[in-house]
């Protein structure tokens, strides 16, 4: 439920028209009573002095748009009044809401101005109503002058103070947002190259596979027909991965790396390494493993290794690991889990906005995996993908 004070707030700031005429009313009438108040020397015109006060008061409404020249106008305004034999305290109050909102919105060189040509006024009101000498009305005046006129001024910094810190926490925002698609365009172009290496290997089978086939394809039909199916099978592999990289990843023109690409069956290595860098990680493997796409296999091992890294450096020196690689019916599951009990006792990794976690679930959903990451409920942190293998 929304707060009634701030959507009255926020109404009142889309329309400050309303709030300044209320202003202007009620400095009207306060300078009304305080023309009646004071007593009118012998002589003196008040009907005029009605209508120039109302006039100067009324024009508050429009303090926002024009505050300095309408301070240069008020104040001219109290001199005419000591002009024509009256006192010009009762446009006191416009003047100050002026003074005010001039330090307020306009810069310090027009707002010194505007304060100066306030106490210019006053002073030559004084002197042509005779008060020149009364330092017991000139004191309060230039107090409470100068006083809102610095409150004015603290309220222009501080909103350009905030303003600022919008200002910076938006392109704060940006670059966030810039260095997550940055990430993300890294890791697909890393991705890429890793798979051009096993479809390329698919390829090169195949065109062994067609060599042979097309040798014994006269003295040994049989194996020429082995041939040929293991082909077919390769080119329907290679072209479920060609499926998964197109239209999500960008080509890479560079030349691609040759190595072999690590899989499922290096991570007891991985977990041995990591265990050499001080990590106390442990890993089951559950099932009779199989095969495996080439992509999947990559995939599950760039998991496990950006999982181990992560509570390599977040868990903590005392944390522990544990790697599950469970070969279930259909699908390839993979979990790594630390309790993230470090020396100052805070929970693991952390999900944060770490590139190797974008990878990670870039990875995952390139081949229709489901991947958790998060907090243990017995705490630590999990990373927890399940890969369907729907050609296996």
């Amino acid at each position: 439920m929304r707060n009634p004070s701030g959507v009255l707030r926020a109404w009142l700031h889309d329309r400050p028209l309303v709030p300044d005429a209320a202003l202007a009313v009620v400095t009207t009438a306060l300078a009304v009573l305080l023309l009646r108040s004071v007593p009118s020397p012998e002589g003196a015109q008040d009907g005029p002095a009605v209508v120039l006060t109302v006039a100067c008061c009324l024009s508050l409404a429009l303090r926002r748009r024009a505050p300095f020249p309408l301070l240069l106008v008020v104040c001219l305004a109290g001199v005419a009044l000591a002009t024509l034999g009256l006192d010009g305290l009762p446009l006191w109050p416009a003047v100050l809401v002026l003074v005010y909102t001039v330090a307020a919105h306009r810069g310090l060189a027009l707002s010194l101005c505007g304060l100066a040509w306030s106490f210019v006024c006053h002073f030559a009101s004084a002197a042509v109503g005779g008060t020149l000498g009364d330092w017991g009305l000139h004191l309060p005046v230039t107090v409470l002058t100068v006083t809102l006129w610095i409150t004015g001024r603290s309220v222009r910094l501080r909103r350009a103070y905030l303003e600022e810190l919008r200002d910076r926490a938006r392109r704060t925002e940006w670059a966030r947002e810039a260095d997550t698609r940055a990430a993300r365009a890294e890791e697909r172009s890393r991705i890429a190259r890793e798979l051009h290496d096993v479809v390329a290997h698919h390829v090169s089978v195949m065109t062994v596979q067609a060599s042979a086939a097309r040798r014994v394809l006269a003295t040994n039909p049989e194996g020429a027909r082995e041939a040929l199916s293991a082909i077919e099978e390769m080119g329907r592999t290679a072209m479920a991965e060609m499926r998964n990289i197109v239209g999500v990843l960008r080509t890479d023109t560079s030349p691609a790396e040759r190595n072999p690409q690590p899989g499922v069956a290096e991570i007891p290595a991985l977990v041995d390494q990591m265990r050499e860098a001080g990590l106390r990680a442990q890993l089951w493997v559950e099932g009779v493993p199989g095969a495996l796409p080439p992509g999947v296999d990559l995939a599950a091992y760039r998991l496990v290794q950006e999982a181990l890294t992560n509570s390599l450096r977040h868990a903590g020196p005392l944390a522990r690991a544990w790697v599950t690689v469970r070969h279930e019916h259909g699908q390839l599951a993979v979990q790594v889990e630390d309790d993230g009990r470090g020396t100052n006792g805070e929970s693991g990794a952390g999900e944060g906005s770490g590139h190797g976690l974008v990878g990670i679930r870039e990875r995952v959903a390139l081949y229709g995996g489901v991947l958790r990451i998060g907090p243990r409920p017995e705490g630590g942190f999990e990373v927890n993908a399940r890969f369907p293998l729907k050609d296996v």
